[in-house]
């Protein structure tokens, strides 16, 4: 398989280094199994001759027409952490001839994966129109409004639709690149796994600062405020519309707007923000813990965390 790693200026050094330290140790790998896989032949391009990495490392890429045919293209985070850094980033001359060169490899059927902010990258070429997303979670809001278009989900640590594949944030790089090789050898990406000492993230849920989030909106941020101080009751949209001076109408469209999610679902992500949080810190029981988070009882509290954490009680207190 040819595999081509598209490295912008300012490309995430943790991203870069994690794709290429996953095929090399896959390919060192391979060899000891009975009956070995054709290695990854990887090659780094770019739209520049050479790129400076976001920690001031420069790295030399070749030009894509110069290297094998792609049957993948991965495309690791750019560093810009922060909406103004990044739309800055997304402007520049050398981002907007990576998605050119994006929409050609599309065109012609290559599968392309991208992670983290350089879901961003990817998103702007256009391809990821009309289908099913993820993005770094703290930037999700931001993706929301500028790629109207594509269907977010940010609860999944990895979303394929149809030839691409997109990933969450950070170290979601290596969620990625063992899925990807597991597409080729299941039994070499458990080996990958047992040897770099990755464990399984299916989900961002867990990493989700609610707080954060709602920051990316005066009224979301007073209805996060406002919630977070009614948790251990029932939860009422009229009366939280009322605490607000607005409708009903209008602040459930805000906050889907803003977080792509319903009032009732962000209060359950508060809950469970909180409910994990007492288990780390606390004594209490899990019957006392649910009822400081609204909920009548310890099994409701339970079934839900092992729902949208795929965790039990034990593993989130000693997490």
């Amino acid at each position: 398989m040819n595999i081509n790693i598209l490295a912008l200026d300012g490309v995430f050094d943790t991203g870069l280094s994690i794709v290429l330290d996953a095929l090399t140790t896959a390919n060192e790998l391979s060899s000891l199994q009975a009956n070995p896989a054709p290695p990854f032949k990887v090659s780094l391009v770019g739209t520049r001759r050479r790129v400076q990495t976001a920690q001031g490392m420069s790295v030399t890429v070749a030009r894509a027409d110069e290297v094998p045919a792609p049957d993948l293209v991965i495309v690791p985070a750019l560093g810009y952490k922060m909406p103004d850094t990044l739309m800055q980033a997304l402007a520049r001359p050398d981002v907007q001839d990576a998605s050119v060169a994006l929409r050609d490899w599309a065109d012609d059927g290559v599968r392309i994966a991208a992670a983290c902010i350089g879901t961003f990258v990817l998103a702007e070429s256009g391809v990821l129109d009309e289908r099913d997303a993820t993005t770094t979670w703290w930037l999700n809001p931001l993706f929301r409004q500028r790629y109207p278009s594509i269907r977010l989900n940010t609860s999944h640590m990895i979303v394929q639709s149809g030839q691409f594949l997109t990933a969450g944030a950070a170290f979601s790089h290596m969620d990625m690149m063992l899925w990807l090789i597991r597409q080729s050898n299941p039994e070499l990406a458990n080996l990958v796994a047992s040897y770099l000492v990755v464990d399984s993230r299916p989900s961002q849920t867990a990493y989700i600062i609610s707080d954060h989030l709602a920051h990316a909106d005066p009224m979301v941020e007073r209805f996060d405020r406002w919630a977070r101080s009614h948790l251990d009751q029932g939860f009422n949209l009229d009366e939280a519309a009322d605490a607000l001076a607005t409708s009903k109408r209008t602040l459930a469209r805000r906050i889907h707007e803003v977080l792509g999610k319903t009032p009732v679902s962000y209060v359950q992500d508060l809950r469970i923000e909180k409910a994990v949080h007492l288990l780390k810190t606390s004594n209490h029981s899990v019957e006392q813990i649910a009822g400081l988070v609204g909920y009548a009882d310890g099994v409701t509290l339970r079934t839900l965390l092992r729902r949208r954490l795929g965790k039990g009680i034990r593993e989130i207190r000693v997490g």
